[in-house]
This record gives structure tokens, sequence and C-alpha cells, in this order.
């Protein structure tokens, strides 16, 4: 005869083998992989060819930035990085290879000039601007600027980009299809009090790749895994038929913009009722479809709708939720992190992260359960962006290939580096040597960068 608790045993054990089973469809199988590989790779060929550019997801937008790093710059430069609720200021003094002063402050973007005009934006960052240089004793230099901005841009030059649509919580009016570097210049210009040369406009990728670069003269890649996610890379000129530059150059950097890949439904097949229900709630529905399955923004709420329906579903937590639980946006992505970050079979970062919630009496059962469910939506964001840059490496078919890394995800994720090396590991060809190496200054490095290699052509 069974027992009360060999009946609760087996009631328990079946609510996680429930759970494993509803939690298949977030787990990206070897024969969807390959099907995704094939669906990137032909939205990439799309982005980059002029007949199909307008059409395609994946824009591979043309950067105009043409050399990387040699270790031969000199001199002090700007930088100016903005990409989410923050932006930063670095001023860089290059000394030789691998020999600089960096000294950098984050300054904050307040909500009402994330949603106000264009003019309110750029005039908060020529202000914070113009103090940096004072408390730096550059005020009266003119220096080179290099700006990262880690939005879809359309590039007409190395100092041109146009708006295409703000991502990422950002959305100021009259900036989409202007000319972001002029209105940071019209902002600078209506103080009068400063004066700066901007070198260059780049996105955060670029910005990661240029930094590794700086390091590593093997990097050709540059990913962003934070609050959005973007990659760019090192692409021959003729494959780029939108580049209308230097064509005596042989490569010229792309940014791939692929946070936008299965806009046009490319990743249906894998989406899932999660994956629709961020994309509808968000501030850009039906767009950066990619992004919303692997970046910061986003992963902590994937986590909280899964976790809020096996609840209602009594699998979890006895079927009694919390009025935090049930909040949008409340189940944080750091808590993803900290929740995997528990040593097996303990579950003390989990109860403390419950208990913030208001769940106050989950069993070791629901902790396990809760952990697998962060283990399936951050492993799912690890093979996502594995794929993408198999295709990459795959594509450029060069011995050697180093791959920069930034972005919060994979800097606080105990697992994502591991996640993404096992899985290239599989999908990169067995003749290319490739590695992946976190920028450990950052895309505002790499800005510089870029300003300085644009300095030394000049």
């Amino acid at each position: 005869m069974k027992t009360d608790k060999t009946i609760e045993m087996g009631v328990k054990s079946n609510q996680s083998t429930m759970i494993r089973e509803q939690c298949q469809e977030l787990i990206l199988t070897p024969e969807k992989i390959t099907e995704l590989e094939k669906r990137f790779l032909y939205e990439i060929n799309r982005g980059l060819s002029k007949e199909t550019h307008s059409k395609a997801d994946i824009k591979c937008f043309v950067t105009y930035v043409q050399d990387l790093p040699n270790g031969k710059e000199r001199g002090k430069f700007l930088a100016l990085d903005l990409g989410g609720t923050n932006f930063r200021v670095l001023l860089i003094h290059l000394k030789g290879e691998n020999d600089f002063e960096m000294q950098s402050k984050i300054y904050a973007i307040p909500q009402h000039i994330m949603l106000g005009t264009g003019v309110q934006l750029f005039d908060h960052i020529a202000e914070c601007l113009a103090n940096f240089m004072k408390e730096h004793a550059v005020f009266e230099e003119r220096l080179p600027l290099g700006f990262t901005f880690s939005f879809p841009l359309v590039q007409l030059g190395l100092t041109k980009g146009l708006l295409v649509r703000w991502t990422k919580g950002f959305n100021c009016s009259g900036v989409v299809g202007e000319d972001v570097v002029q209105l940071l210049k019209d902002s600078i210009a209506r103080r009068g009090d400063i004066e700066i040369a901007v070198m260059a406009i780049l996105n955060d990728s670029t910005g990661t790749l240029m930094s590794c670069a700086h390091r590593n003269h093997d990097c050709k890649i540059g990913i962003i895994i934070g609050t959005g996610s973007n990659a760019c890379y090192v692409e021959r000129v003729e494959n780029a038929e939108l580049f209308d530059g230097d064509t005596s150059k042989p490569y010229v950097l792309i940014n791939t913009e692929w946070g936008a890949f299965g806009d046009n439904g490319a990743l249906d097949f894998v989406r899932t009722e999660y994956d629709r229900d961020v994309d509808k709630y968000s501030i850009n529905p039906g767009k950066q479809l990619q992004e919303k399955m692997i970046s910061g923004m986003y992963m902590g709420e994937l986590v909280r709708l899964v976790v809020v329906k096996f609840t209602k579903m009594g699998l979890l937590f006895g079927g009694q939720g919390s009025d935090l639980l049930f909040t949008r946006g409340q189940f944080f992505t750091k808590y993803v992190s900290e929740i995997e970050a528990d040593d097996p079979g303990t579950y003390n970062n989990c109860r403390m992260i419950l208990e913030e919630l208001g769940l106050v009496d989950a069993t070791d059962e629901d902790c396990a359960n809760v952990r697998f469910i962060c283990e399936c939506v951050s492993s799912r964001a690890a093979h996502l962006v594995s794929t993408g840059i198999a295709v990459l490496i795959n594509k450029m078919d060069e011995p050697s290939v180093t791959v920069g890394v930034d972005g919060s995800v994979y800097r606080f994720h105990p697992r994502f580096h591991n996640l993404m090396y096992a899985k290239l590991r599989q999908l990169v060809k067995p003749h290319i040597q490739f590695d992946l190496m976190l920028s450990e200054d950052g895309s505002g490095r790499g800005a510089a960068l870029v300003a300085a290699v644009a300095s030394r052509e000049n």
C-alpha cells in the first residue's frame, strides 16, 4: 500500500516530468539548427546583395571601416558609446601597441529623455561630454572622436549614418531617417564651448571587433550579447554590393543587424507562445525578433512567462503565484544568471530570488524546475548566437578566426561562454580554428580606435 509520502513524491516527480516535456519546444534540436543555419546564410546574402537588400531581414549595412588597428596609432582620442539606458564617454591616450591609458565615465539617460525628442537626447549627451572634458582637462583641445551608436543605421560614409529605427526601449522623436552625427554636431555647436572632430560613427559590434583586433589581429568578428544582440564581421569588398567606397582595399566591415532575423517569419518554426507574448507587449512589435529570443532585455521576461504558465497549471508552487510574479518585467535577467550560478543540488540564490518575488514556500522541487526553465531559455539564446557566428565563420572560410564578444549576458551568465563554445565546436568547419575573446574594454575603446585609424589615414 502506498503511503501519503510516496504519493506526494510521485506527484512531484510527475510535475517535473510534465515541465520537462512542455519545455522541449524551447530546445533547439540539431535538425532545427541545421535549418536555422540555412535560413541565416540566405538572409546574410540577401542583405549583401543590391537587388535583395531592401527585402532582407539581416540588412548587412556597410560600415565604411576598412582598416583594423595595426598598433601604430598614437595620441589622445575621445569616444562616445550610446547603446542603452546609460552611455559612456571615454578619453583614451594611445602610446603604442597595447600601451594606452583610458579614463571613462558612465552617464544615465532618464526615461523621459529616452522617450522625448532627439534634440533633448543629443543636448543631454553634449552636456555630459562637455562636463567630462572639463573634468579631464581637455576642454580646450580639439580631439578626434569615435561615436558608437548601437542602433540600426544606414551608413553613407564613415561619418554619416541615418537611423533606421529605435530599439532597446528608445523612441526619441525626430531622429529616424536623420543623420545622427549631424544631430550630435548640432547639439555641440549650440553649446559653443567645446570643439570636437567626429571621425567615425560605428555600431557597438564594430567597436567590439576593433577593440579586440587591437590585441589580437585574428579578430574578424564582433558580437554583442547584452541589452540587445548584434554582429559585425570582415567581408570581401566584392561581396558587399552596396559598398561605394575605396575598392582598392580588399575588405570592409559589415554591420549585420542580425537582431532583426526572423522579422519576415524565418524564425516562426522555433518561436513559442512566450516569444509571441514578449513581442506583443514590446515597444516595437514584429521587429527584432531574434534579439527578443537572445538578449538581456527579454531573457528574464521569457523565463517569467514560462514560470507563470506552469504555476497556473498547478505544476509550480502548489499553483500559488504572487503579485510580483504575475507582473511584467519583474523577473530580471540577472535572476537567470544568479539562479544558474547556484552549485548543483543547492538552491540558495534561487530561494532568495523567489522570496524577493513573494514566493516564500518554494520546495526544492520548485527550485529545480525553475532552474531547468532558466537553463532552457539561456541555452536556446546561446545556441541561436552560436548558429549565427558559425555561419559567419564558415562563410569567411579563413584558417583562424577570433570572435570578439561583449555584453552583459556573455559577461555575467555563468554558462554562456561554455554553451557557445561547445555548440560552435559542433557547427564550425573542422579545418577552421576559432576562439572567443571577451572584449575587456568594451565597444567604447573600439570607437576611439576607429577614430585613431581614421586619423592615421588622413
